[in-house]
Formats: structure tokens, C-alpha cells, sequence
């Protein structure tokens, strides 16, 4: 599985962006698609995601201002992102959760300046 992000940049506070990602090769392996995000000196980690179906889970610092959906007839995952804050800077990268494997995307630069 390939997993192709688009989106990303750089945004004041308060802002919004939206990222994308199109998944190709055995997509019919795939089971969840969502995000990750890589801040500055920390790990990476999921901060939204659909494990399965049409449940939606969230990290806590970013639930009800990011919103993460998938569109299965395109094979994408969207990150619809509003009132961003600095500490959502970091690299956000695409996963697919494919058999018993993660599979991550290459990363996408999101920065928020105050």
C-alpha cells in the first residue's frame, strides 16, 4: 500500500488547513486510515483516525477541532484542521492500518505560528 499526502503549510492561530491522502496498491487490505503527527522531539503518534467503519477517534488535545473522514470510493483520508495552535506544529503523516501492519506516508510540514 501507498499512501500519497497532500496539504499542509503554514498558518497563523485560529487558522485552518486540510489534508489528504490517496491510498493505491491493496487497497482492499487496508482496515483504518488516518493521521499521525511528529511535533519537534517527540514520537509520532495518531492524533485522528478511522479504525474501522465509521467510528472516528480523536487525541484529546485536538478532539473538536479536527475532523478526520474517509472517502472509500476515492481510496482518501481527509484531516480537516480549525482553530489550530502552535503545538499542532509538527510532521503529519498518513497511516493505514493494513492487515496487522501500520503503514505511514511520506510527512506533510504543518507549522502554526502564534
Amino acid at each position: 500500500v501507498q499512501l500519497q499526502a497532500f496539504g499542509g503549510g503554514s498558518v497563523q492561530a485560529g487558522g485552518s488547513l486540510r489534508l489528504s491522502c490517496t491510498a493505491s496498491g491493496s487497497i482492499f487490505s487496508i482496515r483504518g486510515m488516518g493521521w499521525g503527527r511528529q511535533a519537534p522531539g517527540k514520537k509520532r503518534g495518531l492524533v485522528a483516525w478511522i479504525p474501522g467503519g465509521t467510528t472516528t477517534m480523536y487525541l484529546a488535545s485536538v478532539k473538536g477541532r479536527f475532523t478526520v473522514s474517509r472517502d472509500n470510493a476515492k481510496n482518501t483520508v481527509y484531516l480537516q484542521m480549525n482553530s489550530l495552535e502552535p503545538d499542532d506544529t509538527g510532521v503529519y503523516y498518513c497511516w493505514a492500518a493494513v492487515g496487522s501492519s501500520d503503514h505511514w506516508g511520506q510527512g506533510t510540514q504543518v507549522t502554526v505560528s502564534s
